[in-house]
């Protein structure tokens, strides 16, 4: 564990004040801890293979099916 002094400012104040009673924490260390593991998992995890990116613009390639209104879909496809 490292301690550390640090200088934030209000408005960064008021959001780990909002962490800490949102996940009922018992510091603003802890609240940093889960500020980071939040940003770690939103930033430093791949969102997206590669290969679902090709794939999908090949999708995305392919013309479009009219199917009409809805009342058009559900006579198509028996849903009335």
């Amino acid at each position: 564990m490292v301690k550390a002094i640090v200088t934030i400012t209000d408005d960064t104040n008021r959001v780990l004040n909002i962490i800490k009673a949102e996940y009922d924490l018992k510091d603003k260390s802890e609240a940093i801890d889960v500020m980071a593991k939040e940003y770690e998992e939103l930033v430093f995890e791949p969102k997206v293979k590669p290969s679902y990116l090709r794939k999908l613009k090949k999708i995305q390639k392919e013309p479009l099916v009219n199917i009409g209104t809805l009342n058009d879909f559900r006579k198509k496809y028996n849903l009335d």
